[in-house]
């Protein structure tokens, strides 16, 4: 069932500076895997698009990095109205399915589908639509909720995205937080099917081992903070992978041909997604 006005639904949608702080990690992870300067407009002469942008908070952010032209996409009504009274003058907002984009083929050069996927009706159709409009030299940027991630991310309920259906609905309904639990998280392996068009390099642990660079210092707050973060620097990464299934979120850069990361080093670096 597709999820209109979902602005109106969850409050997090309009909580501004949140979505900025999420914007600058995604501007971060994009500089990196494009070799560009953070301190530069990292986006500089690239036509951008954010599918599912909302309120617009994020589109904006894209806007001002430096985009030629950019663009949010949503069926959220409310969010668009929001979205084109405060940034209209600098990003374009265009009401429009993820399964019909109206873009000509090839013609975006960076896509931003952030923590989207679970909420549309038929994500892999909308995924061959970006897969579409995306140039064959652009980047798609994903962030991607794991089913297996132990503590649903919307209604904050432990193993609630784990449960059919049927079971999901009485356990929110339980909790008094919603009438109905229309999100439809995936596996590390669903989500790479998913993507089996694309060529995907994982960005989840270069943000969690490298904060400061990713525009993410709100993730280890503190000295225990610091120290999670040393301490997830130096893991092997052997030992990461064991911990992938569970992840809660993943943090992807996908392309339609073959390329490389070109940013600097990193203590723990961007690695390959490899088909199932």
């Amino acid at each position: 069932m597709a999820q209109l006005e979902y602005s109106e639904l969850q409050a997090a949608m309009l909580d501004e500076a949140k979505r900025r702080r999420k914007a600058a990690k995604i501007i971060a992870v994009l500089a990196h895997f494009l070799g560009r300067d953070p301190d530069s407009p990292v986006l500089d002469g690239l036509t951008v698009a954010d599918i599912g942008c909302s309120a617009g908070f994020i589109a904006d952010e894209l806007a001002s990095a430096g985009a030629h032209r950019a663009f949010g996409v949503d069926i959220d009504v409310p969010g668009l109205r929001r979205a084109a009274e405060r940034f209209g003058k600098r990003v374009e907002f265009v009401c429009a399915d993820g399964t019909a984009l109206p873009f000509p083929d090839g013609s975006i050069d960076v896509l931003v589908f952030n923590h989207i996927y679970e909420h549309v009706v038929d994500p892999d159709a909308v995924v061959k639509e970006m897969h579409r409009v995306l140039a064959g030299d652009g980047v798609l940027y994903l962030g991607l909720g794991n089913r297996l991630g132990v503590m649903e991310p919307h209604y904050k309920l432990p193993f609630l995205s784990y449960l059919p259906p049927s079971l999901a609905d009485r356990y929110v309904r339980a909790s008094g937080r919603a009438d109905h639990y229309y999100e439809r998280f995936r596996t590390r392996g669903g989500l790479r099917r998913m993507l089996r068009d694309f060529h995907v390099w994982d960005y989840s642990f270069p943000v969690l081992a490298s904060p400061e660079r990713f525009a993410g210092t709100e993730l280890f707050p503190g000295a225990v903070g610091r120290a999670a973060q040393g301490t997830l620097a130096r893991t092997p990464r052997a030992a990461l992978r064991a911990l992938l299934p569970v992840v809660p979120t993943y943090l992807w850069v996908a392309t339609k041909s073959p390329r490389r990361p070109l940013g600097p080093a990193l203590p723990q670096p961007p690695e390959p997604v490899r088909a199932p």
